[in-house]
């Protein structure tokens, strides 16, 4: 098979749409369900309360959306979402692998390395 410049661009170029339309898909699909669910119900603005913990994590938020619950699923929405380009970055390094482009390979490990460093917290990029 021969992945030639114009190929890995349609299919990154698919990769990206349908990431984000997935995203999109899933955070509208449950945020209509949010609003069924807790639509009707006024927010008390006087008292800030953040998110609750099983929504500040990766296993919380899939916990939460294995069970069928609104907010985690609008997260898992969102964490698709985040999760489109670091993917795309991660098929760039198999695209030049397949190519032999041994100097795009390291240079595009380098980034994704950056990338999961930034986002797991082990990189501080300021």
């Amino acid at each position: 098979m021969r992945w030639n410049d114009e190929k890995v661009d349609r299919m990154i170029g698919t990769l990206l749409r349908t990431g984000v339309i997935f995203a999109a898909a899933v955070v509208l699909a449950a945020g209509i369900w949010f609003l069924i669910q807790f639509g009707s119900v006024i927010p008390n603005y006087r008292a800030f309360r953040g998110e609750p913990a099983g929504l500040r994590t990766v296993g919380g938020i899939l916990l939460g959306a294995l069970g069928g619950q609104s907010r985690s699923l609008i997260q898992l929405g969102l964490l698709v979402l985040i999760a489109t380009p670091i993917v795309r970055v991660g098929f760039s390094v198999l695209a030049f692998a397949v190519q032999r482009d041994r100097m795009y390979v390291t240079i595009t490990l380098i980034v994704l390395v950056v990338l999961l460093g930034s986002l797991t917290g082990v990189v501080h990029t300021h």
